[in-house]
């Protein structure tokens, strides 16, 4: 039988991981080179999948008029011809965008909890029989998680773009069962906190262990690479995926979500 370490909600309450470093190592682990800074704002370009690469992300300060650099922002992603999207955290400078954006007829979706763990040393990894884990090149592995999510050739050129210029040390793996792809998953060690991103399993392999095992192989990982914590980011209402979470102990730091306007919510 597969044992687990106690679920550890204290990591959230006693303040050893700040939400602000954890947001600090977020925006670290998914580089591109398609941004720019306005004001302040962190503009994403990226024309990938992830949404935190093609969004603003207004984390740091601010001193133009609101409204005139939301004007800016939309002639920005009008010219690169991406839907005009704003990541609204806990930490968003100025705080009140979130109601302007509102004013403005920007409607709020995609919530979004990111939770972290204590990573606790020698995980047990729940194998499954007939498949196997192993590691992948970078190249190897953006194909693998579009493969599974079906992305398009722009978007798995826009995914390799940004992990192949990652200044982090990045560990990912790939599933296969008769040579077929089943499941992936990718580790970012950033001075101690492991981000734990592209978790994809195949849709005839869900509920079977998949997920538990990668997520359990990552973090082995990370604790071998000397991180204490361990972080990642899943929608609110993916039942599935935060009852395998909930197994390691992972616990809502702080939540967030995306404004767009109404035909451009995705």
């Amino acid at each position: 039988m597969t044992s687990f370490p106690p679920a550890d909600r204290s990591n959230v309450a006693d303040a050893m991981v700040a939400p602000l470093r954890i947001e600090e190592a977020a925006l670290n682990a998914l580089q591109t080179q398609r941004q720019l800074f306005l004001d302040g704002w962190l503009v994403r370009l990226s024309p990938g999948a992830a949404k935190r690469a093609r969004s603003v992300n207004p984390h740091f300060g601010s001193s133009m008029p609101i409204d005139a650099k939301v004007d800016r922002c939309e002639a920005i992603y009008a010219a690169h011809r991406l839907p005009v999207l704003f990541r609204i955290t806990p930490f968003c400078k100025p705080p009140e965008l979130d109601e302007v954006l509102a004013r403005r007829g920007y409607v709020a979706f995609d919530a979004t909890l990111v939770q972290v763990a204590r990573l606790a040393p020698g995980t047990a990894e729940p194998q499954i029989d007939g498949v196997e884990l192993a590691p992948a090149p970078v190249a190897e592995f953006v194909e693998a998680v579009g493969e599974l999510r079906g992305s398009t050739p722009v978007q798995r050129a826009a995914h390799f773009e940004r992990l192949s210029n990652t200044p982090l040390d990045m560990h990912a793996v790939i599933a296969r069962c008769e040579g077929r792809i089943v499941g992936c998953g990718q580790v970012a060690l950033d001075d101690g906190l492991a981000a734990i991103y592209d978790m994809v399993t195949a849709a005839d392999f869900r509920g079977r262990g998949l997920a538990t095992w990668i997520v359990a192989a990552l973090s082995n990982r990370a604790g071998q690479a000397g991180a204490r914590y361990a972080f990642l980011q899943v929608n609110d209402d993916n039942a599935p995926a935060l009852a395998v979470y909930g197994k390691f102990g992972f616990a809502t730091a702080y939540a967030y979500h995306y404004r767009a306007r109404p035909s451009e919510c995705f």
